[in-house]
């Protein structure tokens, strides 16, 4: 068996923060017209800064803007154009910004490797609590997003958001959900098990997800969900390394994408990759960077994206390669 454990070498970029949805455990939004949007200027002077540097991942992310606000077109056509410019620069963007239109998705999918939404619960017990003032998280609405991904081809990442007043039933029920769409259109690349971690600037007062329960739940998810859809674990939400080698252990092979900041929990820095990489090898799991999309739906991807795609393959193989040269000396 080969004791692989992915990463993607990553970097957030948020055109706003501001969102309609008032989730009561959030530590990211900002209220509507309270903060400044991300220009293009500054976006590329970020990206210009990131070239060399080892990032891979351009990843956008945003709050959310109502679909039948003015301010939509506007919203939407900036996280198009960051994208094409991260595209431009020889990076691979990834778009996680809410529930999207149809004909929104399928245009940012020429300029995308891939997309992604948290299912979270399929529970609509949570929109008379931590979601009741978040009309987005409407379950059904958010697992369209997932069908309409799958129709349009598009490679996706999805999760469960754990400790949120969900039960083990619930954990269960959504996995099923997002089992049964991925076998019905096999776009679903991973599922991020994401535990709620207290911040400082959210209302919502409760504790913090037992991550002792981690593993438990990712042998659920590995017996659930079909084996070519890789399991995440936030390796900073995660900070116990007996917890994450059990994760790992019980069928996680994935951590997500590591930069300098995590934008949605800013209160947990991520760690270091090499320290990440040492704690693996103490049980001979080897940490490797991938891309934002994975090799079997490289086929997907329009011919533009589908070239760049293929020079960060060789790179990484090529650095793959040395890296084993020099640990054979």
């Amino acid at each position: 068996m080969s004791r692989i454990v992915t990463y993607s070498p990553a970097y957030t970029i948020v055109p706003t923060y501001e969102c309609f949805n008032h989730c009561t455990y959030c530590n990211f939004r900002s209220e509507p017209s309270k903060s400044s949007w991300l220009s293009l200027s500054e976006a590329e002077a970020k990206l210009l800064s990131l070239k060399n540097q080892g990032v891979i991942e351009i990843l956008i992310l945003s709050g959310e803007v109502h679909p039948n606000s003015q301010n939509r077109p506007t919203w939407f056509q900036l996280i198009y154009d960051l994208c094409k410019l991260a595209l431009s620069l020889g990076f691979l963007p990834h778009t996680n910004v809410g529930p999207l239109s149809r004909a929104e998705m399928k245009e940012l999918k020429q300029v995308n490797v891939s997309m992604g939404l948290m299912l979270e619960q399929m529970t609509p017990k949570l929109l008379q609590t931590v979601h009741k003032n978040a009309p987005s998280k409407i379950p059904h609405l958010r697992l369209q997003q997932l069908e309409l991904a799958g129709e349009l081809r598009i490679p996706f990442t999805t999760g469960l958001l754990l400790g949120v007043g969900e039960t083990v039933t619930d954990w269960k029920e959504t996995l099923i959900a997002i089992a049964n769409v991925h076998k019905k259109w096999g776009h679903i690349q991973e599922v991020i098990l994401q535990p709620y971690s207290p911040g400082e600037r959210q209302i919502w007062n409760s504790e913090a997800f037992d991550i002792n329960l981690l593993p438990d739940i990712v042998a659920i998810a590995r017996k659930i969900l079909p084996s070519t859809i890789a399991l995440q674990i936030p390796p900073n939400l995660v900070t116990k390394p007996e917890i994450l080698l059990a994760c790992v252990e019980t069928g996680a092979s994935d951590l997500g994408g590591i930069g300098l900041h995590d934008e949605v929990n800013p209160d947990y820095p991520h760690p270091h990759y090499q320290g990440l990489a040492k704690v693996l090898q103490s049980r001979r799991w080897q940490l490797i960077k991938r891309l934002p999309v994975y090799s079997q739906y490289d086929a997907w991807l329009p011919t533009n994206l589908g070239n760049v795609v293929s020079k960060w393959r060789m790179r990484l193989l090529i650095d793959l390669s040395g890296k084993e040269e020099v640990g054979s000396r």
